[in-house]
């Protein structure tokens, strides 16, 4: 990897894109994205992914507007960047995009193909690519319709005006605004919640919300073959067993919830 400085540590590999002068999404870097997204196929010990960028005023610019040119080479490039936003939306770990900065048309297609996006007050948002004479092709208007309405979307698209972290918040382009200044406490705190949790765990919300915002009904019997299958695992019995011991079902839960968890987790690792 040239583009991309990799860390893993305690289930969570950070990936620092790096593509100088401004993280264009070259087809090197879309390349290299994609073998690494596709390397997780496989990966039970990963459970989360945190994009970040090494550049102070972009988290991703934009495709690479040398590959818009109508030529077999161009289109192959178009289509691989298309096939990288579908690879990150089916990776089953956890992916986190963390954004200082600026991302813009495939940029912040990238970012809405995560599961989880937090940007800060250095951040902004936009679907501009109508002013080159194209539409958006990394699922930026479809996106965009489902998450903002027909109307909001219109307005975006046709506009192609930036949205600060706190609009994006709002129209659900990103999870949530959080200051630079708390940004590493915020995601340590995150990251040590979602790090305890099996892969399968992540899977299994990640299937479940993705069947429901297609069809509530078969999402509902998706939760509750899940729910029956967990009912009968012995690791069920054995938690809820603590976690009754520790105050469960007892008046300490209205106070206390997480120390009864804490309690609970104490002795399973004994």
């Amino acid at each position: 990897m040239k583009k991309l400085m990799i860390t893993q540590e305690a289930g969570v590999a950070t990936v620092l894109i790096k593509n100088p002068p401004v993280n264009i999404l070259t087809i090197d870097l879309i390349n290299e994205l994609n073998a690494f997204i596709l390397s997780l196929k496989d990966d039970r010990e990963t459970k989360v992914v945190v994009f970040k960028s090494f550049h102070e005023a972009f988290f991703i610019a934009h495709l690479d507007l040398n590959v818009i040119n109508g030529t077999s080479g161009g289109q192959a490039a178009s289509i691989e960047f298309n096939h990288m936003i579908a690879n990150i939306k089916a990776m089953k770990q956890l992916s986190i995009a963390v954004v200082d900065g600026v991302a813009r048309g495939g940029g912040n297609e990238f970012v809405m193909a995560c599961d989880l996006a937090y940007g800060t007050e250095n951040s902004a948002f936009a679907q501009p690519e109508l002013y080159i004479n194209i539409p958006t092709g990394g699922q930026g208007a479809v996106q965009f319709a489902r998450r903002l309405g027909k109307g909001k979307a219109l307005q975006a698209l046709l506009t192609g005006a930036d949205f600060t972290a706190q609009q994006a918040e709002t129209l659900n382009i990103i999870t949530q605004f959080v200051l630079k200044a708390e940004l590493d406490v915020f995601l340590a705190q995150l990251l040590s919640v979602i790090v305890g949790w099996e892969i399968r765990d992540i899977v299994m919300y990640k299937e479940i919300i993705a069947a429901s915002i297609k069809d509530e009904a078969v999402g509902t019997e998706l939760e509750l073959r899940y729910f029956l299958e967990r009912a009968r695992e012995e690791k069920t019995q054995t938690i809820i067993a603590a976690f009754l011991k520790h105050g469960g079902q007892t008046e300490r839960e209205a106070k206390d919830m997480q120390g009864i968890f804490v309690d609970t987790a104490a002795e399973l690792s004994k």
